[in-house]
């Protein structure tokens, strides 16, 4: 079964369009690993003072998602995380989840 891998973020309000700018023009690198599946940016409700967002990486397996943290590629597109323009948007630094697949219909 597959694993999903979330990373939830708050924007502080008036930062969402450079938030969901930097994330689409990023370098993912994701295509690049085996076990990769799908990429969301999901954008949520809005909070006090924030608009929640959260990315979205459904996995083949846990062990996939565990070899992209190792990975080189991991490295590359994580190298600007904590720039400036990023950490002045955020409320804090994003909150992980991981999940396993128990139950899929498709």
């Amino acid at each position: 079964m597959s694993f999903i891998a979330m990373n939830r973020f708050k924007v502080r309000h008036g930062h969402e369009a450079q938030f969901e700018t930097t994330w689409a023009e990023r370098e993912s690198r994701l295509k690049d690993m085996e076990g990769f599946r799908e990429f969301r940016l999901l954008k949520g409700p809005d909070g006090d003072g924030y608009r929640l967002y959260s990315s979205h990486v459904i996995w083949e397996s846990r062990e996939a998602f565990e070899a992209w943290t190792r990975s080189q590629q991991f490295r590359d597109a994580h190298k600007n995380a904590g720039q400036s323009k990023t950490k002045d948007s955020l409320m804090g630094p994003p909150s992980f989840e991981g999940f396993e697949t128990v139950l899929h219909e498709g």
